[in-house]
């Protein structure tokens, strides 16, 4: 009975370690507190795994913010700023890399493939000296065999390790990082000999660069790698495990002839033509490591349909090299179902979390072998019947309203230029106008009380006037600031996308489905289970009432459906882009309601539109076709003098700014400053622009307060590629993560640095 779990969650059931570690960053606990949460999380979960009877347990998944940053820590890989001087890698430089600390920023951080997780990027370059300086995947796997529970310790794989990273400040863009492998291996063969001395019988590459369109020369080097590690992993079982996508005929037959390698795992949920490859040609021998069970989705497994899948290829295969997995790490899944207990019941029977993703994953490998568990198949028969047949999934009148948007293209009847003319005349802005993005810092007050409220402690006109007055505060903040465009903080909002999941129809919430984004920094996805529609307004009330405090504008805040979508959990049984349209509409039917209440500027976030595109390139198009169309039909239908703003995050945008320029908003701002340059390229390589647009000009994710001058000189970097009518002055993301003390010096030296800049235009002209 094989069975296998390629990674799970580290954060815990009930977010154990997020909190012991901003206890540990804030001071109020030692190292050693964080040590002993941390041991204990990874106990309990090699436990439970051994306990279900999982037989390819994994380890070294576990982190305290990263895996790829563990890599870096593994190989010495430490940018010079942070002043590392060799010796095994402690908490305080590993943090630093990770956060930035009070005198160097942070690392850059960006998307792991297409999912909602944050990797920190290697900086690398001809000069780095790597040195083994971390050993962690050693240290765990004897961890676990203390325990009792021999592991499989998983490292991030040579190659994919190279393919993730990018050239340090200062190297040749043109860098071949690929150069560098001569220089790792030696480091992963000490890893590696000293995990098969500490008796390790299985190690686990995590290679899902493989399911990318590479370059000839990008797929050779992955022949290098392990013809150049052959010799000192004999004597170990090799898995490669790929994973979001399936893998290209060519990637296959490279990684299928590597040598030295005995397993191989993919993706068979996101990878379903990989089936055919393997049917068409499996190198006798070898595992198949088959991840039939989802790890990016809630929903509970087909598993009649996955042990039927299953069956065909143990044909292929045999029977003793068949080993049943998941799709990819857990990680990206909700932790425990069992911590539901407000879940309605028959919505819950149709879900499962990670805990329960490990019994399917044995309850297919005992089917398989023999030893079927009938009570566990035929309850999971009945859930996916009611899941069929449920009247509350469809919503006739919704369903069609989607389908009738297939005509049309949905644009505003006049051009960018000419709305800004006339938005221009109604706000009466001036240059380098300034904002911020949306939310204000979320006091420790703020959100007791609306747990308070939601918990019925309190009254609902107390609820009210507690958040009027953080409103009244944050635009007499704003005006004081003299920023131009205010926000009303959103202090009546618990996350941006579930605050309106929350109101509409179609959608469920969990109370501990915490998935990690970044360090500690966690979601809590909604559960897009039915037809969404929008029975009433979601955000006038608040938006006039803070419009009614100040004479300046006031922007609407609405969360795109594109980031609804990207962030929740979908449902799977239709197209992505069919929820997403009837996502629109509802959006489409606020962004009307809040014009009609005299709201003239509505910003509608689109943080997520580059998340969800394709891996492969030769899926992109779609994608962005229905993801952009469906931004378009939320504000078709409003005023010129009405300026609509989006924003978006940490996206490697140049390679969608034509997109982005479809999306045909009034202003865009953008979540840059982690990588300016990147950003500016695109400009400076004459893609012509002509909406407003705002880069941020500060990075709300470091604690760091920058100084007027230095923002003046990221504005001014600016102003060298974009035009200043068009320049808008903002942080570069909300600031609801951040303290006041953080936020009211940065907000002062972001105004007085676009003032000093126009006193500067002006004198010039």
């Amino acid at each position: 009975m094989a069975s296998h779990i390629v990674g799970y969650p580290r954060m815990g059931p009930k977010r154990e370690l997020k909190f012991a570690l901003e206890s540990f960053w804030d001071g109020k606990s030692s190292a050693g507190d964080l040590q002993k949460v941390a041991a204990d999380l990874r106990e309990s979960i090699w436990k439970q795994m051994a306990d279900t009877g999982i037989k390819y347990i994994p380890s070294n998944t576990f982190s305290c913010y990263d895996q790829v940053l563990d890599t870096t820590a593994m190989l010495g890989a430490v940018p010079p700023r942070y002043g590392w001087n060799g010796g095994e890698i402690g908490f305080d430089v590993y943090f630093s890399m990770a956060r930035g600390n009070a005198s160097v920023p942070a690392m850059e951080m960006t998307k792991w493939f297409d999912t909602n997780y944050h990797f920190i990027v290697p900086e690398l370059g001809p000069d780095v000296k790597f040195s083994y300086a971390s050993h962690k995947a050693v240290t765990e796997y004897k961890e676990a065999k203390a325990l009792g529970v021999d592991t499989v310790p998983v490292l991030v794989g040579p190659v994919s390790y190279l393919l993730l990273s990018k050239p340090a400040k200062g190297v040749e863009k043109s860098f071949s990082l690929l150069s560098l492998l001569g220089k790792i291996l030696p480091i992963y063969k000490e890893v590696i000999t000293e995990l098969k001395e500490a008796g390790a019988s299985w190690i686990q590459f995590d290679e899902p660069t493989l399911v990318m369109d590479l370059e000839s020369h990008k797929l050779h080097a992955f022949t290098e790698a392990y013809s150049a590690l052959e010799s000192t992993l004999s004597g170990l079982n090799v898995l490669i495990e790929t994973y979001f996508a399936d893998i290209p005929a060519e990637q296959y037959k490279t990684l299928t002839s590597l040598k030295g390698v005995t397993a191989f795992g993919f993706d068979l949920v996101r990878g379903t033509k990989t089936l055919d490859l393997i049917k068409g040609d499996f190198p006798k021998g070898k595992y198949l490591f088959a991840g039939v069970v989802d790890g990016r989705n809630i929903w509970a497994n087909d598993l009649a349909a996955s042990l039927s899948t299953l069956e065909t290829l143990e044909g292929i295969v045999g029977k003793e090299k068949l080993v049943v997995s998941t799709s990819c790490s857990l990680l990206h899944t909700a932790v425990d179902l069992v911590n539901e207990t407000k879940l309605d019941k028959e919505i819950k029977s149709w879900l499962a979390f990670a805990a329960q993703k490990v019994v399917e994953v044995n309850a297919l490998a005992k089917a398989l072998a023999g030893q079927k568990d009938e009570e566990i198949f035929s309850a999971n028969a009945a859930a996916l019947a009611s899941r069929k047949s449920s009247p509350r999934v469809t919503n006739e009148a919704v369903q069609k309203a989607a389908a009738a948007l297939k005509g049309s293209d949905h644009r505003r009847a006049t051009n960018v230029s000419a709305r800004l003319d006339a938005q221009q005349k109604k706000l009466n802005l001036p240059i380098l106008p300034t904002t911020t993005i949306g939310s204000f810092p979320q006091t420790m007050e703020l959100r007791k009380v609306r747990r308070e409220y939601k918990a019925k402690k309190v009254s609902e006109d107390d609820y009210v006037k507690a958040i009027k007055e953080e409103i009244r505060k944050v635009v007499k903040l704003q005006e004081e600031f003299d920023i131009d465009v205010l926000v009303h903080g959103e202090p009546e909002r618990n996350d941006m996308v579930e605050y309106f999941g929350e109101q509409l129809s179609g959608f469920a919430f969990s109370a501990n489905g915490w998935v990690q984004s970044y360090g500690s920094r966690c979601v809590k996805p909604p559960i897009i289970y039915g037809d969404v529609s929008r029975p009433k307004s979601m955000t006038v009330f608040w938006s006039t009432l803070a419009q009614s405090m100040t004479a300046r504008p006031m922007k609407g805040m609405l969360t795109g459906p594109v980031t609804i979508l990207n962030w929740s959990f979908v449902r799977n049984d239709q197209p992505r882009f069919e929820t997403c349209y009837q996502i629109a509409l509802a959006i489409k039917d606020e962004v009307e309601d809040l014009e009609k209440n005299g709201i003239t500027v509505i910003q509608i976030d689109e943080a997520a539109l580059r998340e969800g595109l394709p891996l492969r390139k030769s899926e992109q198009a779609f994608y962005l076709d229905w993801a952009v169309h469906s931004f378009r039909i939320t504000n078709c239908g409003v005023h010129d003098t009405t300026q609509i703003h989006t924003h978006m995050c940490y996206s490697n945008f140049n390679d969608i700014i034509h997109s982005i320029i479809d999306m045909d908003a009034d202003v865009i701002t953008i979540e840059n400053s982690r990588s300016d340059e990147k950003l500016l390229s695109v400009f400076r390589e004459g893609v012509k622009y002509g909406a407003g647009i705002g880069p941020g000009v500060y990075d709300i994710h470091s604690p760091r307060i920058p100084s007027t001058e230095e923002i003046a000189d990221r504005i001014n970097k600016m102003l060298a590629v974009l035009e200043t009518n068009i320049l808008w002055v903002n942080p570069d993301c909300g600031l609801k993560t951040r303290k006041y003390t953080e936020v009211k010096p940065a907000l002062k030296n972001m105004v007085d640095a676009a003032k000093l800049l126009r006193s500067q235009l002006a004198s010039a002209k």
